[in-house]
């Protein structure tokens, strides 16, 4: 893929500041593996606090580690069931999450009075997953009993999903028939990042202030993006009040490169970025912005920030940083460190 003018001078300014320090940029980043980090299994239960069915998808690690690993909740796109993110939850966790990825079957009415019914995400997921994985944890039978770390939580979110997961990182503003009356943002809310989400209104392109506080935003679009719109989520971007925050555009996918399979009948562009190519990269920047930020993993946050837009030739990033880490980060970072609506109103934010 041709890079941009940005990425260009990116890339040239790396490169330059390495040649100076008489080094490559392959020597200084074999020193971390942006890939997967474990082996992952799965299973499907019945969460005691929601009552909602779900698949959770857990690390594989010795009994003896005595580790624990952060809960990220997948709030699904609407009427989009919970195995269709079978790929990318798995791959998330690969990084060293407890993805949970619920079906919430529910019936609501739209600010226009119409009635639906179907998968349909909600904001007070959010509390009930935190109760549910706490009770899972401590489950004698669970496959994850002792594994979860109960007080760290972060949020992934597809198109409607990604609209209830931007809600949930604030009090300040609740969207009809996605909030909760006098939901309060839970203290182990630690991060969010979403896909083919934006938070505003499509017919007026007006976008909301997003008062998203101390937690952390990441905003993952389609290119191709038939349903939404690539634009909608880059000025829900400019939105966020609070950095850190980062959009990232991956070329060549549409609405659905976050599921097993393209939707060809809500989906009217086709992707030119392979199904698993998209996948893959999709849920490799979502890990590592969530390790960055539940984990402070310094050289995730280095690639999240720094590094990985000149690495990754699927995407375009821009961002504004947390503050850059000591310089325990290495010579990497040293030389990158020298960059009342309807729902027919929201149609394309789902």
């Amino acid at each position: 893929m041709k890079l941009g003018t940005r990425k260009q001078s990116l890339a040239m300014t790396l490169g330059a500041t390495l040649l100076a320090l008489g080094t490559n940029l392959t020597a200084c980043t074999a020193r971390f593996n942006s890939n997967s980090l474990f082996e992952v299994n799965r299973y499907t239960t019945t969460l005691s606090v929601s009552e909602d069915s779900a698949d959770i998808y857990f690390p594989i690690v010795s009994p003896s580690a005595n580790a624990q690993f952060p809960i990220v909740l997948m709030l699904q796109g609407a009427f989009v069931d919970k195995a269709d993110y079978a790929n990318y939850a798995s791959q998330v966790a690969s990084y060293g999450f407890v993805v949970v990825v619920p079906n919430r079957l529910r019936t609501t009415l739209n600010p226009a009075g119409e009635e639906a019914t179907g998968l349909i995400a909600e904001q007070q997921q959010v509390h009930e997953v935190l109760s549910d994985m706490v009770a899972e944890n401590a489950k004698i039978n669970s496959p994850i009993k002792g594994l979860v770390d109960t007080q760290s939580l972060g949020l992934l979110g597809h198109s409607l999903g990604a609209l209830v997961a931007i809600s949930a990182t604030q009090e300040e503003l609740c969207l009809p028939a996605i909030c909760t009356a006098g939901y309060v943002k839970p203290p182990e809310l630690k991060a969010s990042i979403t896909y083919a989400g934006a938070f505003g209104d499509s017919q007026t392109q007006t976008f909301f202030p997003i008062q998203n506080g101390d937690t952390p935003i990441g905003l993952i679009a389609g290119s191709l993006d038939g349903v939404g719109s690539p634009n909608n989520t880059q000025q829900t971007y400019n939105q966020v009040q609070n950095p850190p925050k980062v959009f990232i555009q991956v070329e060549g996918a549409n609405h659905y490169s976050i599921t097993n399979e393209d939707n060809l009948e809500r989906e009217p562009n086709r992707p030119t970025l392979e199904q698993a190519v998209a996948t893959e990269t999709i849920a490799r920047w979502s890990g590592l912005f969530l390790r960055a930020h539940l984990l402070n993993d310094r050289d995730a946050l280095d690639y999240v920030y720094h590094t990985g837009d000149a690495l990754d030739s699927n995407v375009s990033v821009i961002s504004q940083k947390p503050p850059i880490p000591e310089p325990s980060a290495g010579l990497t970072l040293l030389a990158v460190g020298v960059m009342g609506v309807g729902w027919r109103r929201y149609r394309n934010f789902y």
